[in-house]
């Protein structure tokens, strides 16, 4: 690895911190919290100031000006998870911030390839391809790092209304930092588990009356917990300025630059884990001895380069008192080059066949080997534009959101593959137990394949919330968005001689597929407000997704579910809750039926005709609990009851289903997350306080690796992956108002679990066992 970035940080540190002599009480406010005053004042509002270490872990409303209303009267379910809890548990990455969340789990990747960055499996669908940072769809392939993100908000349940295509599962929008009307800096120096070494810093700086500048910084270095040889070090800078604070007309200009320089992790093989199986083995009645969850199979050679650059400009405007007219413009450019090497299919037998199979000594065993690359760019070009206003019908109020926006995205990706062939290169296996990454790799080097997918998207949408009754008791709310896309394939293959017999092996061929049309998704929902502090709603949503609604790539298969033959998925969504605010709006408790189904998801072909079926039925409970109890005493938690099935799957020649009927894979029944911290007053000689304890549980029930309604039929790979209980702990110590120091203790009980498997179920991602991080807090 290069030297850290710790070091490469301190100059800019340095030069930040000389730029500032600020008073101790300056603290740093979030936007999302001033925006609405912003909004409206013409003159800078008074600062209040606050002790930062009470900053209450509710969060009140969503940033997107598409929502017209707070969180309290929004029908539907979305939980918030704010800086300040993030910073309480110690979390890093976005994947950390979504463990605070119930019905969220985490996936490896397909059989030949392994996933890069957050790999989100939520409520029966994978997730990943609909996150969007600033309400923006984004396409970074980088595990996403919060140094710069003001809370993280997940949107559950079908949003086509919101954001365009998507899955039925709903989406992940990360909220950025930017500039306030005040001067405030803050930072963190941490130090962890197998010399994992960080350090950022946010500096706030208000040059006049209604303009500021704001710098976001991180850098980070050292390996992971429980993992040999596995490293990540990234550094990031966030810089961005605004206009007009507290006046009619305000513009933001920020951008983001972040470079992954890692050592990747293809994961451990999943010999001996609880749920593995070897028809070989099993048959012998031989229990083979689980994998060292520190064992690394990849090569000394392996690497990742992730290089992330995001440019932003948002302008908004008072049009007369209640009208606000906005609009951001974001161009994203994101380059991944990977050399990965991951664990296959393990090893047991020398030679033989039948009954004379010969299992070798667990010490000969061997793990198969595969060698991946990926050399990939994305683009992304968008504008979008918004008016919020409110208006009456008679004795009918109105808060709307309308607006339009236009946006392309593009992915360049050339095939690498071993293209010595004489000798043919062939990728060792290691040994299971000991593998050496020393050990020699194939070389992959572009083969001249190669494919390069956009898609154009216009929408226009609509929101509207009627408010009606002697103190707007009622309340009917309805969306509706119309979005006309086109996505365009053009891919280089290689001949083959079963496809194409009068050609040379391995000629070049072209191919172009398009795919358009038009989607139109829409939701509804009745509110009503027993009390100001409550709501009851019931509300309904759909969504859809276009054949390669995240990868660009079309597939001339035509019972392939990119095919442009082939019509979108779609789901319909209903749900039925309440929400309460309580002791005096500082707590929120919610609950939550919900039932999605989603339709169009496999293709197959009778006689000529190609027909569309394939249906998965989500159904459950969903409860949560965040905010303060008392001045000291904060609370976060959640229960989510799934009930995922596949409804119609997939069907054999002979007419039968071994899908129909089965658990959607990845999808636990019950999962529960709880969080709680306590303020205790306690000053030491000059020592301030308060000191502040607190803690954690983790709760994920077992679940299906594999759709299959007999799973006892299932004889290869990790079948089932096991229930698991992980407990977090925290203390924390203000040393003076202006500097704090943070311990951090992940899995208290060194639970051993399995955080992610592939889809084979022959590798898995361990889950981190117990390690520690300690960190040095500062603000003024």
């Amino acid at each position: 690895m290069s030297s850290s970035p710790l070091f490469r940080l301190s100059p800019i540190a340095a030069a930040v911190l000389a730029l500032h002599t600020l008073p101790a009480s300056a603290q740093t406010r979030s936007p999302i919290e001033v925006a609405e005053a912003d909004a409206s004042a013409t003159t800078l509002p008074t600062v209040k100031v606050e002790d930062q270490s009470a900053s209450t872990i509710k969060a009140d409303k969503v940033s997107s000006p598409k929502f017209t209303q707070p969180l309290l009267d929004t029908p539907q379910t979305i939980n918030v998870v704010k800086k300040e809890l993030m910073q309480q548990q110690g979390a890093l990455t976005l994947s950390d911030a979504l463990r605070l969340t119930p019905g969220i789990t985490f996936q490896q990747g397909e059989n030949g390839n392994t996933t890069s960055g957050d790999a989100v499996f939520m409520r029966g669908f994978d997730t990943q391809g609909s996150i969007f940072v600033d309400n923006i769809r984004d396409i970074s392939p980088a595990t996403r790092d919060l140094f710069n993100l003001e809370q993280v908000e997940i949107v559950k349940g079908p949003a086509g209304a919101d954001n365009g295509r998507g899955v039925a599962s709903g989406y992940i929008n990360l909220v950025s930092k930017t500039p306030f009307a005040d001067d405030a800096i803050s930072g963190t120096l941490a130090y962890g588990t197998r010399d994992r070494r960080r350090a950022t810093v946010d500096v706030n700086r208000k040059i006049s009356d209604d303009i500021a500048v704001r710098l976001n910084v991180v850098g980070q270095d050292g390996g992971v917990a429980g993992r040999d040889k596995v490293e990540n070090q990234r550094w990031g800078v966030a810089p961005s300025i605004a206009f007009g604070l507290g006046t009619p007309t305000r513009i933001t200009l920020f951008a983001q630059h972040v470079f992954h320089d890692n050592t990747p992790d293809g994961g451990v093989s999943a010999v001996g884990v609880s749920g593995w199986r070897n028809a070989t083995l099993d048959n012998a009645g031989i229990v083979a001895e689980r994998v060292p969850i520190s064992n690394y199979y990849g090569l000394d050679s392996d690497y990742e380069k992730i290089d992330v650059n995001t440019f932003s400009a948002r302008i908004e405007h008072d049009l007369k008192p209640g009208y606000t007219f906005s609009n951001i413009s974001r161009y994203s450019r994101v380059s991944q080059n990977r050399l990965l090497t991951t664990p296959l299919q393990a090893a047991v037998v020398s030679d033989g066949s039948g009954e004379n199979l010969v299992i070798r000594d667990p010490e000969d065993w061997t793990q198969g080997r595969s060698r991946q690359g990926i050399d990939r760019d994305n683009e992304l070009l968008t504008n979008q534009s918004n008016i919020r206003g409110a208006f009456k019908t008679g004795a009918v109020d109105h808060d709307f959101a309308s607006g339009f926006e236009f946006i392309q995205e593009s992915q360049v990706m050339p095939t690498l593959a071993v293209t010595v062939t004489d000798p043919v290169q062939v990728q060792q296996p290691a040994n299971l137990y000991n593998p050496d990454s020393s050990d020699p790799g194939v070389t992959l080097s572009p083969n001249g394949a190669s494919s390069d997918g956009r898609t154009t998207t216009g929408a226009v949408y609509f929101n509207d919330t009627a408010k009606f009754g002697a103190r707007d008791e009622f309340q009917l709310s309805g969306s509706v968005r119309i979005e006309r896309y086109r996505t365009e394939t053009n891919a280089v293959t290689l001949s083959t001689a079963a496809a194409n017999p009068t050609l040379p092996v391995g000629t070049l061929l072209g191919s172009r597929l398009t795919k358009s049309g038009t989607l139109v998704t829409y939701k509804a929902g009745g509110l009503w407000k027993p009390l100001p502090n409550a709501s009851v709603y019931a509300s309904f949503g759909t969504s859809k997704r276009p054949p390669s609604g995240d990868n660009f790539a079309l597939s001339a298969t035509t019972t392939n579910i990119n095919s442009p033959a082939l019509s979108p998925s779609k789901a319909d969504s209903v749900e039925v809750g309440t929400k309460w605010d309580l002791l005096d709006s500082k707590l929120a408790a919610t609950a939550a039926l919900f039932r999605t189904v989603s339709k169009n998801e496999l293709a197959r072909q009778l006689g000529n005709e190609i027909v569309q079926y394939g249906e998965r039925r989500i159904q459950g409970v969903e409860l949560g609990l965040v905010g303060n109890i008392t001045e000291a005493w904060q609370v976060s938690a959640g229960y989510t009851f799934q009930d995922a099935e596949v409804t119609e799957g997939t069907i054999a020649t002979d007419g039968t289903s071994t899908q129909s009927g089965a658990a959607i894979n990845f999808s636990p029944k019950h999962s529960v997350t709880t969080w709680t911290s306590y303020r205790l007053p306690l000053a030491i000689g000059p020592l301030t306080g308060p000191l502040t304890i607190g803690g954690g549980l983790r709760y994920i029930d077992s679940q299906a690796r594999t759709v299959n309604n007999n799973l006892g039929a299932v004889t290869t790979g990790i079948v089932k992956v096991e229930d698991y209980v992980v407990v977090d702990a925290i203390a924390s110590y203000d040393v003076t108002p202006n500097l704090g120091l943070q311990a951090n203790v992940y899995n208290v009980l060194d639970e051993r679990y399995v955080a992610a498997v592939n889809n084979s179920g022959q590798r898995y991602r361990p889950g981190t066992p117990r390690s520690f991080l300690l960190s040095l807090n500062f603000k003024y």
